[in-house]
């Protein structure tokens, strides 16, 4: 039975969304074609007609959950109008965050898999991050000079580490001391 353009443009955006969520829980080869299509609803030859090959499923679900990760920033942000960085930073280095491997971080999720990947991959990494990058320097600053991009950096790779370190103990309480230490870092380099 053939499938409408509009019907097959869902279906793709299903996949696309599912494989968003599975990578991050799973990573990028921790979950075949047949199980994620499977999760989409969808059959394992629906994939060829939707995707070039894996490698373009893992870009543009990387894409997906990257601007989905800028959208939680956004309304941590917004649920904190008077210093949206701190709500960025409350929200991002908890143990509610630490705990959600599906809809968490990509960047703490897959980093390393996604340095493992092609050009292709790496493009919607550094795509996202350049977006974190730039709400980090507009929490930071009204100037847009090198200081800022600075701090921004600084401020980005101490959240990414933190729960990059987090996600790997079992210690609750040494989890909670890398997200203290690394909110008592930021602080430092904002007042600067």
């Amino acid at each position: 039975m053939r499938v409408s353009r509009v019907q097959a443009s869902e279906n793709r955006q299903a996949v696309i969304e599912t494989a968003s969520r599975l990578f991050r829980q799973h990573g990028f080869d921790g979950i075949g074609l047949k199980g994620l299509m499977e999760a989409a609803g969808l059959t394992q030859g629906a994939f060829y007609k939707q995707f070039v090959s894996k490698e373009d499923l893992i870009a543009q679900a990387s894409a997906r959950a990257l601007e989905s990760a800028t959208q939680q920033w956004s309304t941590a942000a917004a649920a904190n109008p008077m210093d949206e960085l701190q709500g960025v930073i409350a929200f991002y280095l908890s143990a509610a965050h630490q705990d959600e491997k599906m809809e968490g971080c990509p960047v703490v999720a897959l980093g390393s898999d996604a340095a493992r990947q092609g050009a292709t991959v790496k493009a919607s990494f550094e795509t996202g991050i350049k977006t974190y990058l730039g709400i980090l320097e507009r929490m930071i600053s009204e100037k847009d000079d090198e200081a800022t991009k600075g701090k921004a950096l600084a401020i980005l790779s101490i959240m990414v580490g933190a729960m990059t370190l987090a996600r790997t103990v079992n210690d609750q309480a040494l989890a909670q001391a890398f997200f203290d230490s690394s909110i008592e870092q930021v602080k430092k380099i904002t007042a600067s």
